[in-house]
């Protein structure tokens, strides 16, 4: 057991950064818990802590952040949203919440560490980071005793975030297509990421230490990708194909859209624009603590080997998107058309004896549920429950159609068998719809 143990509370403990570091500090022997909104998602993520389940982004007063700091010696702030959406007020969770919660460490005499962003400035050209650095400013003025850590292109083991973005944009096949491929990045993986915040809590960063976590040097975004293809064991891309800017507004639009659907897809405006504008900090702050320093990307990706796995994780996200859209469009379609030909299809019952009303209620029965099923599978809320309603649906069609129209089986277009199918991309997407 560590003599030095603290007890540790982790905002946003489920997430990329979040669950990294707790790992790492519970692995150093400190008492952690972890604080999130989703009960289901932080259990899944780390089984092994303790859990404190809230918003943060409506703790905007320091007193709603006493009980949850009730004997805790250090905070670590992992919050974040890129965007703002239907459960995300950038301004609530990056300010307001950051500036009560600095207030409640300081008259707790509570360290907190920050986990910022390279570029959070006032001037930034996103609200991401130009909210993020009003909460560092607020985090600054409050007299707490503080780290703030801006961390680059976050990677890891783990294929979510821009770690998921890279991977994906790696498995496209023979091509790469590409927008501002000569924007600077520099990365960090959530290994030296997690052993910062460790010094950090350990005392080997003074308070109100202010640094970059950056590799040493920027590469060019296209270069980053093309060390992930490698990495991942594809084949060199034969050319590279550079993005027309009008297909890249029409594709951010059409993220942002989706976005209010609960989709939280990496083409979304502050996404882009932040990869545009390059992902750039100074590694000299940190460098000069002289404790361990951030790894380079070629080091970075040799201490995280690929497996099969990874492979198969990044082509799957590629074809996500498509999985959810075919799928939503069967359902949709398949309810139209049955609902435009209910009479005709009607008959197909009223040859094995049942009556016109019980045929043709039943025909529109289930073809509102198909639409009902192709519309709720696009709501990302609902999307893995809908994939599952689906193989539902699909099973009783063939028990049904089974016992009532079992010729069915032997119509040369095959109605019946081409249900099987259907179940199969159902439970396909079902899996890919799984983010942590």
């Amino acid at each position: 057991m560590n003599p030095d143990a603290k007890r540790i509370l982790i905002l946003g403990a489920y997430g990329l950064i979040g669950s990294a570091i707790a790992r790492r500090l519970t692995a150093a022997g400190h008492l952690v818990t972890g604080l999130g909104r989703d009960p289901v998602a932080a259990r899944k993520v780390l089984p092994n802590i303790s859990w404190q389940i809230a918003d943060v982004a409506g703790l905007l007063d320091p007193n709603s952040w006493g009980a949850h700091l009730q004997d805790i010696d250090v905070v670590i702030n992992c919050t974040g949203a890129l965007q703002n959406g239907h459960q995300d007020d950038l301004e609530a969770l990056h300010h307001h919440a950051v500036a009560a919660l600095s207030k409640a460490c300081a008259s707790r005499d509570a360290q907190l560490i920050q986990i910022s962003a390279v570029g959070a400035t006032p001037e930034a050209r996103t609200n991401f980071l130009s909210s993020k650095s009003r909460g560092d400013a607020a985090i600054k003025a409050s007299g707490c005793r503080y780290q703030i850590l801006r961390p680059g292109l976050v990677l890891s083991e783990t294929a979510y975030g821009g770690t998921a973005m890279l991977r994906m944009l790696a498995a496209v096949p023979v091509i790469q297509p590409l927008a501002f491929a000569d924007a600077p990045i520099q990365t960090v993986s959530t290994n030296d990421l997690a052993s910062a915040v460790l010094y950090a809590v350990s005392g080997d960063v003074p308070s109100g230490f202010e640094g970059d976590l950056v590799e040493p040097m920027p590469r060019p975004l296209g270069e980053i990708v093309a060390q992930m293809r490698h990495w991942l064991g594809f084949p060199r891309a034969t050319r590279q194909l550079h993005m027309p800017r009008p297909i890249l507004a029409v594709l951010i639009a059409a993220a942002d859209g989706l976005s209010h659907l609960g989709w939280r897809s990496p083409l979304r405006r502050n996404a882009v624009t932040v990869l545009q504008d390059g992902v750039t900090g100074d590694p000299t702050p940190w460098a000069n603590l002289g404790l361990m320093p951030v790894a380079a990307l070629k080091d970075t990706l040799a201490c995280m080997p690929a497996r099969a796995e990874d492979r198969m994780s990044a082509r799957i996200s590629l074809v996500m998107p498509l999985l959810v859209a075919t799928l939503s469009l069967f359902w949709l379609v398949s309810g139209l058309i049955g609902l435009f030909y209910a009479t005709p299809a009607a008959r197909v019952l009223q040859d094995v004896g049942w009556p016109y009303p019980l045929a043709v209620s039943s025909v529109v029965f289930w073809a509102i549920v198909n639409m009902v099923l192709g519309v709720t599978i696009l709501f990302r809320k609902h999307s893995a429950m809908a994939c599952w309603a689906m193989i539902a649906v699909s099973a009783i069609y063939l028990m049904a159609s089974s016992l009532v129209t079992p010729h069915l089986w032997g119509d040369p277009l095959g109605p019946l068998v081409k249900i099987l199918p259907a179940m199969a991309l159902a439970l396909v997407a079902r899996i890919t719809l799984e983010t942590r």
